[in-house]
């Protein structure tokens, strides 16, 4: 990995525990944030290379926080992946409908987060 820095959006500790070490003994260098506001303003700020954005957060849900992201120049094409626990029929595509990149189901699977995140890293900008 060449270092690529992540945003984990992810409200719970444990959850946001699994993704940093993954993430970090994979080579990514990682952000974090707890709240979809926060997420907005640490992406505007620095320009992460992908989001990994929670759907079910305290203020903006992720959909509401990909909107604001996607309504701003600094962040509008950077990478978003949906994680979330809602794996019904349909919310992989209702997801991908409202403009997210990419979409993790949790319980996370270890290599498919990584194979989805290398996807998304690995490929050319624009």
């Amino acid at each position: 990995m060449s270092g690529e820095r992540i945003l984990v959006v992810e409200d719970n500790d444990k959850s946001m525990k699994l993704f940093r070490d993954v993430l970090l003994a994979t080579g990514y260098r990682t952000l974090e944030a707890t709240t979809g506001g926060e997420a907005f303003q640490l992406a505007a700020e620095h320009a992460p290379d992908l989001v990994l954005m929670d759907i079910q957060l305290p203020d903006l849900d992720g959909v509401q926080a990909l909107r604001r992201l996607r309504a701003d120049a600094r962040t509008a094409a950077i990478p978003v992946l949906a994680l979330t626990a809602q794996a019904m029929h349909g919310d992989r595509e209702r997801f991908l409908a409202a403009g997210f990149d990419g979409y993790v189901s949790k319980p996370v699977n270890v290599h498919e987060l990584l194979g989805t995140v290398r996807r998304h890293c690995d490929r050319p900008a624009g």
